[in-house]
Order: structure tokens, then sequence, then C-alpha cells
């Protein structure tokens, strides 16, 4: 049996054929506060990345390195690209969140419901239909660390869908913090992050999975439980492997939950997305760097990855 190097966990021999033996774990950017949102944009060959707490948004690519995309990004946290290749992205600031238009205008998509404030959108997926998911715990009001200190004005920590026509409706209600969400390649699934361990260690840290019924999410329980750390940021590949932050690296999840292996990282891990012009290079954002590395899976959204798009 081949030898894998040490930064590629088996716990699954499932996981062998998503890795490759000569795939390196590379540093290509560091420095930064705390890294997250990485949203891989083909059209450019460029992967962007916000630096929550120094309030800006980086582009990284192989030609030019890391340059300055957004200098007042408004604590901007997750970001994804809608189906016409705009930039999406959860402000913990203004408490929004908002499309970056073609000719570089923002548009707020929401910032309210019912009237009161939002707590700070954290993440964001878009589905096939154009419809915004989005998640809305309180990191962002509870210090001045990645947002502005606040007492919530919404009565629970919701998830959000923006329709096509721009209604926003709650499709889940009873998480401690939802945090990432990613949808399975037929989007007949969404996964959500429980990641309420992170001020409360009696909250599971654990990966929920939700049947999507159109606009509506029906409740299908605990899909995987994170053995390190808690889950943020997570994505699917087109096997329907699901890519999960950690705190000591990224684990893969097979459809059925079983935990395949994991891809060990120095640093905690935050988020992770996939880019590169064949999809199949993972970029991890942690604490303070961003990483790369080759899998030999590919990225299930067509949108966000590959060099088409």
């Amino acid at each position: 049996m081949i030898t894998l190097p040490p930064h590629l966990q088996v716990c699954d021999d499932r996981f062998r054929a998503l890795v490759h033996p000569m795939s390196r774990l590379e540093r290509i950017a560091e420095g930064f506060t705390w890294t997250e949102g990485p949203v891989w944009f083909g059209d450019r060959d460029a992967l962007l990345f916000s630096d929550i707490p120094s309030r800006r948004i980086m582009q990284w690519s192989q030609t030019t390195g890391v340059t300055l995309y957004r200098a007042d990004s408004g604590f901007n946290n997750g970001n994804t690209r809608d189906t016409q290749g705009r930039l999406i992205g959860c402000r913990h600031g203004p408490r929004d969140v908002v499309r970056t238009d073609h000719d570089g205008r923002l548009t707020v998509l929401a910032d309210r419901w019912q009237g009161k404030r939002l707590n700070s959108p954290n993440d964001v997926v878009v589905s096939s239909d154009g419809a915004v998911w989005f998640t809305d715990p309180t990191y962002g009001i509870i210090s001045d660390f990645e947002g502005y200190r606040s007492a919530p004005e919404q009565d629970a920590r919701n998830v959000f869908r923006i329709s096509p026509l721009g209604e926003m409706t709650v499709v889940v209600d009873d998480f401690i913090q939802p945090n990432g969400l990613c949808f399975s390649p037929d989007e007949r699934l969404l996964y959500i992050a429980e990641s309420g361990s992170s001020h409360d260690d009696s909250v599971p840290s654990v990966i929920r999975q939700f049947a999507v019924q159109g606009d509506r999410l029906i409740d299908r329980g605990v899909f995987a439980t994170i053995d390190a750390g808690l889950p943020d940021g997570m994505r699917c590949d087109r096997a329907g492997n699901l890519w999960s932050s950690a705190a000591d690296g990224v684990h893969c999840f097979a459809p059925d939950g079983t935990l395949l292996g994991k891809i060990l990282v120095p640093e905690t891990v935050s988020n992770l997305c996939f880019g590169g012009r064949d999809g199949r290079r993972m970029f991890i954002t942690a604490t303070r760097s961003v990483y790369r590395v080759f899998v030999d899976a590919e990225g299930a959204e067509p949108w966000t990855c590959g060099a088409g798009h």
C-alpha cells in the first residue's frame, strides 16, 4: 500500500481515492488576523478571501500573489458567487448580506427581519434557482473583534432564504449558532454547521442535514460529528463527499456520514473551497494563513469553481 504524506490521515480506505501521495500542503499566504470566506473566481484565475478583523478582502493568484481586493469590507466573513458570477458576501459590521455587481456597485440583499436588524450574517450559498441562503449567528456582535459589540435584536439565530424575487423567509430557527452551510451536488440536501460549542461546551459540534423541498427545509438530523474543535465552513465535491473545517484541519465525510479521512493543517481551519483550473485544488483558510492542496475530487459548485465560471 502506498504511503501517504503526513498531512493526509486515512480513517477509511475510500479516502485514498480522493487524495494523492504526491500532494503537498502549501502555505500560499500568511500574516493575516483571521482568514475566512474563500471563494474561487475561475474567470480571473484567482481566490478571494476575507481577513475579518482587518476589515479587508484579499485576492491571491498564481501570477500576482496576494493583493488587496477591498480595503473596507465591513468585517466581511463568508463569500460565494451567484449564478451570474457576482460576489455575495456576509458583513458583520453593517449586519447584512451584500452583492457586488459586475460594475463594482454594492447591493444590499438583506439587513433586517421583521423590522429588526440581523445578528451578523456569517456564511452564504446560492442554489441553482438563484435563491440566496445564509446563516445569522451572533459572532459579529458579541465583541468588537470581528464586528461591533451590540445586543441582538433577533430572538433567534436563524437560517434564512432569499428567493429569486427577493422575498426573505426563515428556514431553520433552532440552532445555537448556525455557521457554515453547503448543498449536496443535486441540491436535495442542505448541510448546516452547529458551532455553538465555541462559547458553550454543552453544545455538540455537529453538522446537521436537511432535505430541501422548494423553499422549505425538512430536518433529517445529525449528519456527522466533528471530533476536533467545531465545524465552520464546508464544501461538497461532485461525488457528494462533504469536506468540513475543524480545529486540526479538514475532515472528509462520505455521503453516508462516515469519516473518510483528514487533511491535517497546522492552524485552526475556518473554511475551504475548491478551485484551480481543474477544480481540484482545495484552498483552506486557517487562522492567519491560506493553504492549498491538491485533492483528487472536483468541487460541486459550478459557478464558483473551474476556469469557465
